[in-house]
């Protein structure tokens, strides 16, 4: 857990830094006016509570929404295959860098899960794939498209599946 805590604050850019400092400086400002307010105690507790709401929920998705901005990027299968005499899936596919810097590193995960008839299952389903295998590509300019091809193994399953893909991209802002 610690290694993983490590590699996160290694990866931070500016603008988490940036965005985790507002958020801070708001929570602040929330909790000062909380002290200042605590007369009118209805309105000193709606202000601390909505401070500590901004503290834990700004970053969050503050971090989720700006990665999302700032390294956007579609990933496309192109096209899939399990294979008859290897206990494999080969899956081709495109990854478009969409953002306005070029990405250092893609991590591109697929991940099978099974299907059923029932749409409400299926949905369930996806949230626990049974396979996830990935790969890494390196430096993408922007605009750049880039064709990969991901081996699936071992893929012993014989009934009906999916497979999803999605990636994560980095990249240096400036």
């Amino acid at each position: 857990m610690n290694i993983d805590i490590q590699k996160f604050i290694d990866n931070l850019i500016l603008y988490d830094y940036l965005l985790f400092g507002a958020a801070f400086i708001i929570f602040i400002i929330f909790i000062i006016l909380g002290i200042i307010l605590r007369k009118k105690l209805g309105l000193a507790l709606t202000f601390i509570l909505f401070g500590f709401g901004v503290l834990i929920i700004a970053p969050t998705i503050g971090y989720i929404e700006l990665h999302n901005y700032l390294f956007k990027n579609t990933t496309l299968i192109t096209s899939q295959k399990k294979l008859e005499f290897t206990k494999a899936a080969v899956v081709n596919g495109t990854v478009t860098n969409e953002s306005k810097f070029n990405f250092s590193s893609c991590k591109i995960v697929a991940s099978v899960y099974k299907v059923s008839k029932n749409k409400y299952r299926n949905y369930l389903l996806k949230f626990k794939p049974f396979k996830k295998m990935s790969i890494l590509e390196y430096d993408i300019s922007k605009g750049e498209k880039r064709e990969f091809k991901m081996i699936i193994e071992p893929f012993t399953y014989s009934k009906d599946y999916n497979i999803s893909i999605k990636s994560d991209c980095k990249g240096v802002v400036k």
